[in-house]
């Protein structure tokens, strides 16, 4: 006498075709920003990562240090501005 497996027996409600599947990503138009939720803890450690590698390319001769930190600050807001989609015009 043969056993049946799970998989050869048909499933009892098969899903709708049309239905969208749960695991469905949404689709979004070319044109439509993505948005980033970005803590603050993590602004700052881009900035502080950025102010870094800044100095370590001088060296890291000293005196430069919150010059290092502010320009770090305006490229990550930068970036986060085009990450953003936003626009100033």
């Amino acid at each position: 006498m043969a056993t049946r497996r799970s998989t050869d027996v048909p499933a009892k409600n098969p899903p709708a075709r049309d239905a969208p599947r749960p695991s469905a990503r949404v689709r979004r138009s070319p044109t439509e920003p993505t948005r980033l939720a970005l803590t603050p803890e993590a602004r700052r450690a881009m900035i502080s990562e950025g102010a870094y590698l800044r100095a370590e390319r001088r060296g890291f001769a000293p005196g430069h240090e919150t010059e290092d930190w502010l320009a770090a600050e305006a490229e990550v807001d930068v970036l986060l501005k085009v990450a953003h989609g936003g626009s100033s015009q």
